[in-house]
């Protein structure tokens, strides 16, 4: 009844998992409808919201602290066919981490090829030209401060 498990490198995951949660909504949605995959799962623990402490370090190496809280949804599903999936993603969009859970079952599945192709390859794209215009635009408004030693300040 359950299919073998598929071993996946954990920083395979880690990319996948990544790309699932930093997507954004309407651009998961439109995959996923566009594909048009039915897929039969039960859910594990149903999404829910809560808090996460974010912690931050002084110039990357300090002591660690904390400095707020961040709103995360989580959610795990069990695929038919035997794999689990979780996801935890930012914000409070129920639906974004119940889908990114189902995908991520199915990224340990026989349909990963299928699933990389149709849903994991275009959401990074996405995020990538989303990153590449925001890097763009402010850069175009960063200041290089140039000061120029005048001549008569030599002694």
């Amino acid at each position: 009844m359950f299919s073998e498990k598929i071993n996946t490198p954990l920083h395979e995951r880690q990319h996948w998992m990544s790309v699932l949660a930093k997507a954004l909504w309407s651009d998961f949605e439109a995959v996923w409808r566009d594909c048009g995959f039915q897929v039969d799962y039960d859910i594990l623990r149903k999404a829910e919201t809560g808090l996460v402490i974010l912690q931050g370090r002084m110039g990357g190496s300090g002591e660690p602290f904390n400095f707020g809280e961040a709103t995360v949804t989580r959610c795990s599903v069990r695929l038919v066919s035997g794999e689990v999936g979780h996801a935890y993603v930012m914000g409070n969009h129920l639906q974004h981490a119940e889908f990114a859970a189902v995908c991520d079952g199915l990224m340990q599945s026989e349909e990963r090829s299928i699933i990389t192709r149709a849903i994991i390859e275009p959401l990074n794209r996405l995020r990538t030209a989303d990153n590449n215009i925001r890097s763009r635009k402010s850069t175009a408004t960063k200041v290089d401060f140039f000061t120029m030693m005048r001549g008569e300040d030599e002694t």
